[in-house]
């Protein structure tokens, strides 16, 4: 089972940019389909992307269709999220997580059952 390193939050500007990553380690990456969650405070977590074994297949939540791009490599084992036009409403910690379930059950999985979740990194929008 893989073990999964978020990075690449900080602080930014309402309209500015930030990518994350999701480093993968101690497995084999090209199995598991992955995705990104992220936890407002006092808020519930929320799906927000994800993206199929190979790469070819994204799903986005409507709140961020246009402005958040997932993406992978998996010969670097790692996934990524592209954050344009931030908004302060974006503020969250950002999880990504992993399932070697196919991905339609992937989507149907309760979000707390996928099977590798990393700790998280935090972004911050300020207005």
């Amino acid at each position: 089972q893989v073990q999964l390193v978020e990075s690449g939050g900080g602080l930014v500007q309402a309209g500015g940019s930030l990518r994350l990553s999701c480093a993968a380690s101690g497995g084999t990456f090209s199995t598991y389909v992955m995705g990104w969650f992220r936890q407002a405070p006092g808020k519930e977590r929320e799906f927000v992307a994800a993206i199929s074994r190979g790469g070819s297949t994204t799903r986005y939540a409507d709140s961020v269709k246009g402005r958040f791009t997932i993406s992978r490599d998996n010969a670097k084992n790692s996934g990524y999220l592209q954050i344009d036009n931030l908004k302060p409403e974006d503020t969250a910690v950002y999880y990504c997580a992993a399932d070697r379930a196919s991905t339609s059950t992937w989507y149907s999985k309760p979000w707390g059952d996928l099977e590798v979740w990393g700790q998280g990194t935090l972004v911050t929008v300020s207005s």
